[in-house]
């Protein structure tokens, strides 16, 4: 695997691979990378296709309170895991070749940003909406791989990409669990034995309320229940909701493809997680 932290590297390599018939296939991460960053670059490993990873810890997707100094950083260990994972080239920019001195750009994308996480993180999904526009046009990537673990963000990709007519294939790749349910995310590191242990309760809840909504009870009470049991575990709990998949409007109808989505606090960490319900 070659890695490359200048653009102009970059885009000797790819252009190289194209040269050649090569597909580009692009799996953007922040690192701390784990086997649910290993089903992406699985995902986009095809016969023809060059896989390129990115790690970037992006600092305008966090707000002024959150996690970015701690965020963690393992290059070598990412290293090793995309290398014996068959990825070709690891895209590892830093700030000052993401940004640049007088960077003034930032892109917006209404609607599906603006419940859930766009309401409890604000400028959020400007800062991914804007760096994955960067590394979109930095590869021209024929396809990219994100996780629907962060169903949000990939709905947020999904309609920029869209809206601005970018020529890329959008690829959401399922959750990967634990044995235990509980999502793989690189932020689980954050918790102790103890929250460890109660934090499971978080893809218990959402399941139950899904399987309840899914056979035609009644949602409020459904996410009131599970509000109700995530606080019960310890959790404090920034929301439980039902959407649209596609446009994540709340109260969506039932004849439509819907999802439950949650974000809850145990101790210091902050974990997302999302169910899909099929229309009844």
């Amino acid at each position: 695997m070659r890695t490359v932290r200048d653009l102009i590297d970059l885009r000797a390599v790819l252009g190289e691979w194209r040269a050649e018939g090569a597909r580009i296939a692009l799996v953007p991460t922040m690192g701390a990378l784990h086997a649910g960053h290993m089903a992406l670059v699985e995902a986009a490993r095809r016969p023809g296709t060059k896989v390129v990873a990115s790690i970037f810890v992006n600092p305008k997707q966090f707000g002024p309170n959150e996690d970015l100094g701690r965020y963690p950083r393992r290059e070598a260990a990412d290293t090793r895991l995309l290398t014996e994972a068959g990825c070709d080239l690891l895209w590892l920019p830093p700030v000052e070749v993401m940004y640049p001195a007088g960077f003034a750009t930032n892109i917006s994308v209404a609607g599906v940003s603006e419940h859930f996480d766009g309401a409890a993180r604000p400028g959020h999904f400007d800062g991914v909406a804007t760096v994955v526009t960067k590394l979109f046009n930095q590869t021209r990537a024929d396809a990219a791989y994100f996780g629907e673990k962060d169903y949000q963000q990939l709905a947020v990709i999904r309609r920029f990409v869209a809206d601005l007519d970018i020529d890329i294939d959008i690829v959401g790749v399922p959750t990967q669990r634990n044995d235990d349910g509980l999502a793989l995310s690189s932020r689980n590191i954050y918790l102790d034995e103890g929250e460890r242990a109660k934090a499971v309760a978080l893809p218990r809840a959402l399941g139950i309320a899904a399987r309840a909504i899914g056979k035609g009870d009644d949602p409020a009470a459904a996410l009131a229940d599970a509000t109700a049991t995530l606080e019960t575990a310890g959790f404090v709990v920034d929301y439980v909701a039902l959407a649209d998949a596609e446009t994540l409007a709340p109260d969506p109808a039932a004849d439509r493809p819907r999802r439950l989505l949650a974000a809850a606090r145990m101790g210091q960490t902050r974990l997302i997680d999302n169910i899909a319900i099929e229309p009844n």
